[in-house]
Parts: C-alpha cells; sequence; structure tokens
C-alpha cells in the first residue's frame, strides 16, 4: 500500500489523473444510489486532488528553467488545470444529491444502462475479502468487477496492486457490470445495495413524460460521450494523434448542441409538472457534463496545433490506473466478424472498448451488437492485467505508445 504522496511530476499527474476519473465514477454512483455516503467521498477526494494540484504547479513552475521548458511547463500546466477542473464537475455531480437539487426517476432507471457500475463496499472483520491479497482473490475473473481504488482510514492506493492484501475496515471501490455488484458486497460481508428513491419519486408518472424522457435520452447520451471525450484526449496525449484530438472538439461541438436541446426539452417539462423544481438536478448534471468535455477539448489543444507533448506528461497518461491501448482486429483472429456482447470482453479481460475506427470513421462506445471486422482499429481502455489475453482475441501483438 503507498503511505505517501508521490514525489515527482510524473507520479503526481498519473494520480491526480487517476483520483479525477474515479471522482466522476464515485458521483454517478452517488446519484444512482442517492447516497450521501458516496457523495462524502468525492468531498474526501476533492481535497486531496486540490493538494495534488497545488504541488504540481508550484514543481513545473521550479523546474522551468528557460523560455523552452516554459512553452513545454505551460503544456502541462493546461492538462493540470482540465483534471482539476474535472474533478471540480465531479463535486457539481455529487452535490445534486447532498444539496438535495432533484433528480427525476426516469433518469435513475437509465443510469445504469448508461456504462459501467462503480461500487464501494466497507470490507468486514472475518468476511471473505479480510486478509487476503488481490492476486489471491482475483476479483476480475470471479465477479467481473475489478479493483480501482481502496482507501485505509485517510489513506488512499489509486494503483492496486496484485499483492495488496485486503484488511477489515478497508474501503474497496470496484468498477464493472452491475450484476457483479451484488456478489462482490457478499464477499466483503456488506448488505446488498439497492437503489433509494430520491423524496418525491414514485407514484403515477408526471404529466410531461415525453419531453422529460426525451432531455434524460440526451442527458445519458451527454454522460457517455464526455467520459469518451477525455479518454480520446488522454489517447491523443499518448500517441500524439491529432485524428483524436479532431474527434475529441468534433464531441465538445455536438455536446454544446446537446446541452441547448437538454434545456428546451426541460423547460416543456416544467410547464406541465407540479413538482419542476426537481428537474434543478438535470440541468446541474448537463451542464457538468458538458464542462467535462471542454476541458477534454482543451487538454488536446497541444496535439491540435502541433506543438511538442512533454515527455513526462505522455509517460504519465501512459502509467496510469486505466491505460489506453490502440488494437487492430487481425483478418481471421478470434475477434473478426464476432460482435463485442459474444466476446464478452469487459467481464474476460477487464477492458471495453472506447471507439472503433473503421475504413476513417469513429464510433463511440460501441453496443453489444457490434460486430468486428478484420481491420478495425479498436481504442481499449481499462486494467494492464486485461491487455495480453485481448491482444490474442484481436491476433495482435501489443502496441507501445511512441
Amino acid at each position: 500500500m503507498r503511505d505517501a504522496r508521490p514525489r515527482n511530476l510524473k507520479e503526481m499527474i498519473s494520480e491526480a489523473k487517476n483520483t479525477s476519473e474515479l471522482m466522476v465514477d464515485l458521483a454517478y454512483a452517488a446519484l444512482f444510489y442517492n447516497s450521501e455516503d458516496f457523495s462524502e467521498e468525492v468531498i474526501r477526494l476533492e481535497r486531496r486532488l486540490n493538494d495534488l494540484v497545488f504541488d504540481m504547479r508550484s514543481l513545473a513552475i521550479f523546474a522551468a528553467r528557460s523560455h523552452a521548458d516554459a512553452e513545454q511547463m505551460a503544456g502541462i500546466l493546461q492538462v493540470v488545470q482540465d483534471i482539476e477542473k474535472i474533478g471540480n464537475a465531479a463535486t457539481d455531480i455529487a452535490k445534486i444529491v447532498e444539496k438535495k437539487l432533484g433528480i427525476p426517476p426516469e433518469l435513475l432507471q437509465d443510469l445504469p444502462a448508461a456504462e459501467e457500475i462503480t461500487s464501494r463496499v466497507h470490507i468486514a472483520p472475518e468476511s471473505a475479502l479480510d486478509g487476503r491479497s488481490l492476486d489471491e482473490l482475483d476479483l476480475p475473473v470471479e465477479t467481473g468487477m475489478r479493483p480501482i481504488a481502496i482507501r485505509s482510514g485517510s489513506e488512499w492506493n489509486f494503483d492496486p496492486e496484485p499483492e495488496d492484501v485486503l484488511r477489515a475496515g478497508d474501503v474497496l471501490f470496484m468498477q464493472g457490470p452491475p450484476e457483479g455488484v451484488a456478489e462482490i458486497r457478499e464477499f466483503a460481508g456488506a448488505p446488498v445495495a439497492r437503489h433509494t428513491p430520491h423524496a418525491g419519486d414514485g407514484g403515477a408518472p408526471p404529466e410531461g413524460l415525453s419531453e422529460l424522457e426525451r432531455a434524460v435520452d440526451i442527458l445519458i447520451e451527454m454522460k457517455n460521450l464526455s467520459e469518451v471525450a477525455v479518454g480520446l484526449a488522454y489517447s491523443a496525449l499518448l500517441y500524439y494523434d491529432a485524428r483524436l484530438a479532431r474527434e475529441v472538439v468534433a464531441i465538445e461541438d455536438e455536446m454544446d448542441e446537446m446541452r441547448y436541446r437538454i434545456e428546451r426539452w426541460v423547460l416543456l417539462a416544467a410547464r406541465r409538472m407540479e413538482d419542476a423544481p426537481r428537474l434543478r438536478g438535470i440541468l446541474h448534471l448537463a451542464t457538468a457534463s458538458e464542462t467535462i468535455a471542454d476541458c477534454a477539448q482543451e487538454m488536446v489543444w497541444i496535439v491540435e496545433k502541433g506543438e511538442e507533448v512533454h515527455p513526462v506528461l505522455s509517460a504519465a497518461v501512459g502509467e496510469s490506473d486505466e491505460i489506453v491501448l490502440k488494437l487492430t482486429v487481425s483478418p481471421g483472429s478470434p475477434a473478426d466478424g464476432r460482435t463485442l456482447g459474444s466476446l464478452r470482453i469487459e467481464t474476460e479481460t477487464g477492458m471495453y472498448a472506447l471507439a472503433v475506427n473503421r475504413a476513417g470513421r469513429w464510433t463511440y462506445r460501441p453496443r453489444d451488437a457490434y460486430a468486428l471486422r478484420g481491420g478495425d482499429s479498436l481504442l481499449v481502455t481499462g486494467a494492464p492485467e486485461g491487455l495480453e489475453p485481448l491482444a490474442d482475441l484481436f491476433g495482435q501483438e501489443l502496441e507501445e505508445p511512441q
């Protein structure tokens, strides 16, 4: 377990990236479970992220000893600022629960289908997890859920290693398919977490449901697209890929339009609802999602303008908790001609497809029915342990970042 702050800029950037991403995951989990406990975890992480950001800014300024150094450090400081803003957006999402701004049940029903579920569990004494290492437990294989962080009191471990041993009282953070949540909680000796409706939920469907459903559909798409934009932005930095940078810009433009459409549908729905103030949460969440996409666009300006990416930045992105990799489907490989659903990539490898490029056109977050073809290029993200089996599935050797 790590018990000290990282001491160099590369490790700080990597931890800050992991922290901001965990904050976003926990913030959405706070909405789904209507849990102030999850919201409090986000607030704890915000304080840690603020400390990291301060230290990174100080270190970057001290390291700039010439005009050329300052130009390169400007790129690092831009990414640091955007990581901080992503964390701030996550805090804003968590405050929807804390401030009881209101989230319609229609949105809560759709959140689990948005993408992966993030779960948080306290490890009970003498449970199946107490005193056992992550390697011994092999949770991704047993449950489909992968450990993304461990909190022991006030100490955080954002990069759990196979040899790390879980202890009673630890808080384990996992990510994966929804069906794995009940099993991991059983292993930890915790009661099954259930969705707790917000005040005012239930009863007959409100008037204006069609307008509300349209707003919710757009909002779920905004959530997914904002996460894709961040993943593509980090990929653009890692691989210095101008095409990926342009995709991020295109997503941000689309997010602006979606925000306008959400405002319109919410206003139309509000006219026909007795409890219109509960729609505030939708607008609050839309703003946060758009902010995350804006940060992704700001990150890629270095690549978009052809500026040099500092090697520390590339290394930090490449070594972070969830790595991003480009793989190509080889003709005749086990993946050629099969759907993503039938391959069960997420369950079998702990990785998931961020985007697929076919003949120069990107498809973001392809669904289970998407059939892969030889020559498709995929951006995949997840835990490093899943890379080797995924590469075998695609008939490829692992591609190292340039």
